[in-house]
């Protein structure tokens, strides 16, 4: 059996400057890839990369608001950070997130809840080692978002 190319591929583009301007057209055919395929598939996912949509309550509104982001395998659980692209704003669902306790995921299908755990402190460093070395694009939208901290969350499946 031949090992999909595409993750690698992937990751060397994400890491040149020019990917972020197309931030745009990304997220519009996500979204549409996602509206026409049920939620079962997305841009991230036809790269090969693990993915999540995360639906989360507005923090003013109470509206619930679904995300498809990149995640970082951390066992059983998802590590998900809030890098914008590289932009020098927080994204709005890191905020939805950081003002809610639980949230709920759709991955490969399934629908469950997670709890939400911002990562912060002394732990953040090791967290956010890992999600460099899982995808270097991070440490390049890093550099563009000027030095902005990007804010890490922990995502645990609840217990049934």
């Amino acid at each position: 059996m031949v090992a999909n190319p595409l993750p690698r591929v992937a990751r060397r583009v994400a890491q040149q400057r020019w990917v972020m301007r197309t931030a745009p057209v990304v997220v519009r055919l996500e979204r549409l890839l996602r509206r026409v395929s049920g939620g079962r598939i997305g841009v991230l996912d036809l790269a090969g990369l693990p993915s999540i949509e995360i639906t989360v309550p507005g923090r003013k509104t109470g509206i619930p608001r679904t995300t498809s982001l990149l995640y970082v395998p951390h066992g059983a659980d998802f590590v998900v950070l809030g890098s914008n692209w590289g932009g020098r704003a927080h994204p709005a669902w890191s905020a939805n997130l950081r003002a809610a306790q639980t949230a709920s995921v759709r991955h490969k299908g399934e629908r469950f809840s997670v709890t939400v755990r911002e990562i912060t402190g002394v732990e953040r460093k090791p967290f956010w080692d890992r999600a460099v070395a899982f995808w270097p694009g991070y440490a390049m939208e890093h550099e563009l978002s000027g030095g902005r901290v990007f804010r890490i969350f922990e995502l645990r499946r609840q217990s049934a």
